[in-house]
Parts: structure tokens; C-alpha cells; sequence
């Protein structure tokens, strides 16, 4: 079972809870709480399951905090095109 480095970055399961709850993208807010369960013990598998997402992603979570800590949560637009816009008709 995959753990928390929070330690490492000077953290605590607390500090994840509320980078959860200020996080302005839902995406941030989703990983930070999912974070934030499995530092409390909870099984990463059945928190994966309960927030409609495979174990696999819940686990690359992890290895991101522990890797690059809290920075690399944060939701980033990571492609696509982008928003179509529409102009005003011109006479």
C-alpha cells in the first residue's frame, strides 16, 4: 500500500485537509482530499473506488506528492483546444 510522505514536506494530514478545502479547481480539492483519506489510514483502493476513480490514479497522486509535494496536486490545463470565441458581427 502506497504511503504519504507528509513528513517530508513538513506537512500534516491536516495541512492536505485544508489545501483541499482552498483549492480553487474541484480536480486540486478532489486529489488533496483523496490525499488527505489515505494519510488518515484509510485503504487507497477503496477511497479510489468510493470518488469513481481507478486505484492506479489515486496511487500516481501519491507518487506525485511524494515526489514533487503539494505544488504538483494543483489542477493544470494540460491541453486541448482551447475555447472558441465568438467575436461581434462586423457591418
Amino acid at each position: 500500500m502506497p504511503s504519504i510522505l507528509i513528513d517530508k514536506w513538513n506537512q500534516t494530514p491536516e495541512h492536505l485537509y485544508q489545501l483541499g478545502m482552498n483549492a480553487s479547481h474541484s480536480r486540486s480539492r478532489e486529489r488533496f482530499m483523496a490525499l488527505y483519506r489515505v494519510s488518515k489510514g484509510e485503504c487507497a483502493t477503496h477511497i479510489a473506488a468510493a470518488i469513481g476513480r481507478q486505484p492506479r490514479t489515486l496511487w500516481t497522486w501519491i507518487h506525485r506528492y511524494n515526489d514533487s509535494g503539494p505544488e504538483a496536486l494543483y489542477y493544470k490545463r494540460s491541453g486541448g483546444r482551447p475555447p472558441f470565441v465568438h467575436l461581434p458581427h462586423q457591418s
